[in-house]
């Protein structure tokens, strides 16, 4: 069966990539990987600081982004308990693997410069928090055990959040996903669907298009530097 079983990458808009990789790679020692001109998008760029094993935090830059305003409680939540518009990234919660290696950052942050506050424990998970560049709200988190459903599933918030007892059971085992290899095609388009933003006459013929057209014409396959065997 197939599933999703990780995180690839985690994108984030830079105002200045130079300042990100700077904060992710000194302040908490991620290894920049990759930086090359973003696929497809003349001018912007992209880089990738790996976290682990195909498991990346990824940065772009465009020309336009840093004279997009950031307005806290809009774009920005300002830190993990207030509120941002539906649909942004309210915090990111990196992962570490026990409670030394989480103090072993914090003193790394605060070397920096950087405050950080923590660890809080959360049952499940303890964690720190801090800001990064351009109003980024973050943790770290270190696992303490396994998330049972059973004790984490308050039912007040279940009937709260408009969820059935027949939703739920759906929810909590999803189910699986059939190996199709990429049998079905596009569906109809559907107004009341999620769908990314693109000029609406583009979009409609990007729908209508073969799977396998929409791939030759986005794939860049080669690394930007040939590297010699």
């Amino acid at each position: 069966m197939a599933r999703i079983n990780g995180v690839h990458h985690i994108a984030v808009m830079a105002g200045s990539i130079k300042t990100h990789i700077a904060f992710f790679s000194e302040v908490l020692g991620c290894e920049l990987k990759a930086l090359f001109f973003m696929h497809g998008v003349p001018g912007a760029y992209h880089a990738f600081l790996e976290l682990e094993d195909q498991s990346y935090f990824s940065i772009v830059e465009t020309p336009q982004a840093k004279d997009i305003p950031i307005e806290m409680g809009k774009t920005h939540a300002g830190n993990g308990a207030l509120s941002s518009a539906p649909g942004t990234m309210q915090h990111i919660a990196f992962r570490t693997s026990d409670l030394d290696s989480l103090l072993s950052l914090r003193d790394r942050i605060r070397r920096a410069g950087v405050n950080v506050f923590g660890p809080i424990h959360h049952g499940f998970c303890q964690s720190i928090y801090f800001a990064g560049p351009d109003h980024l709200t973050l943790e770290i988190s270190t696992q303490i055990t396994e998330l049972d459903p059973k004790a984490w599933i308050d039912p007040e918030v279940v009937a709260l959040s408009g969820i059935s007892a027949e939703e739920l059971a759906r929810y909590v085992k999803p189910a699986e996903t059939p190996l199709t290899k990429g049998a079905l095609p596009q569906p109809p388009y559907d107004p009341n669907q999620p769908h990314m933003r693109y000029p609406e006459a583009m979009y409609q013929q990007m729908l209508l298009a073969p799977d396998e057209l929409i791939s030759a014409a986005g794939s860049v396959s080669d690394p930007p530097v040939k590297v010699e065997a």
